[in-house]
């Protein structure tokens, strides 16, 4: 998988300095300024710009309560900014989970897990401090049986991010409560936070950190939180006219259930479309 990350970025780095003469100065090794890595790398690090996404997150989970067995988690990810009016944007942020789960025996179950929609209202214009507010809703819509709620679940949202020279740091945290729900175990009572400290390099490499710690208050105490800590590094780029972002990351769960996994490999593409000035 490495040798081909690598043979991508390449191409994505000479996608945007060969040009024929003919086609102008745009093509000629300019990058025109929708397409400027490094700012493109420093707007997909903030959760409520105006960047249209298309986030595919790859998670290995292993090690912990599952041992030598790998719990893979497939997060589709497209944030979708909504021009409301001249000073208020709506950002929609959609989680949609595809499992492959470990059984007894050496089975697999297979499927979705719950979905969640994220919607932040945010200040169209905002400087170097962003921030976005809004609701989560959790739909009922997993298929695998050791995920499944069959709850219907919201709550509040919030995100708050500082953009200073190289520096994107921020955090995104929601609250969900179940408000209706099959009538069975579990209900959801769940805090999530996740914070993130990105420094930019030039053309478009960053040093990133983003973990998600999470604390189930339905759990007894000393199984409800679960806190990683790890580090990873992306580069975003052109290739063939698309601009798009790679990332690899580690993590570590230095607090977690005993069930849980304690170590996290994640791999992430996006698509990126940003709008032409």
């Amino acid at each position: 998988m490495s040798v081909s990350v690598l043979l991508l970025l390449s191409a994505g780095a000479a996608a945007q300095t060969e040009a024929s003469p003919e086609h102008g100065a745009e093509e000629a090794g300019k990058t025109p300024p929708e397409h400027d890595a490094t700012e493109l790398s420093k707007a997909t690090q903030n959760p409520v710009g105006d960047l249209l996404s298309v986030p595919f997150q790859f998670n290995f989970n292993t090690g912990g309560g599952l041992e030598d067995r790998t719990f893979f988690l497939l997060n589709f990810q497209p944030v979708i900014p909504i021009k409301l009016s001249s000073n208020w944007n709506l950002i929609a942020r959609s989680i949609v989970p595809l499992i492959d789960a470990p059984g007894p025996e050496g089975t697999r179950f297979r499927g979705m897990g719950d979905v969640q929609e994220q919607l932040f209202f945010a200040p169209a214009k905002s400087g170097g401090f962003i921030w976005g507010l809004g609701p989560v809703l959790s739909l009922p819509t997993a298929t695998v049986d050791s995920v499944r709620t069959g709850s219907w679940a919201a709550g509040p949202s919030g995100v708050l991010v500082v953009m200073t020279g190289p520096w994107v740091v921020g955090g995104l945290a929601s609250q969900l409560w179940t408000f209706a729900d099959e009538g069975g175990a579990p209900r959801i009572n769940q805090l999530s936070f996740q914070y993130f400290i990105n420094y930019n390099f030039s053309g478009g490499w960053a040093l990133v950190t983003a973990p998600i710690l999470t604390a189930d208050w339905e759990a007894t105490r000393g199984e409800r939180w679960t806190v990683p800590v790890g580090i990873g590094v992306s580069k975003t780029t052109v290739f063939r006219r698309q601009p798009l972002s790679l990332a690899v990351q580690y993590y570590h769960n230095v607090v977690r259930p005993d069930d849980a996994a304690a170590n996290q490999l994640r791999f992430v593409f996006s698509l990126l479309f940003p709008a032409k000035k």
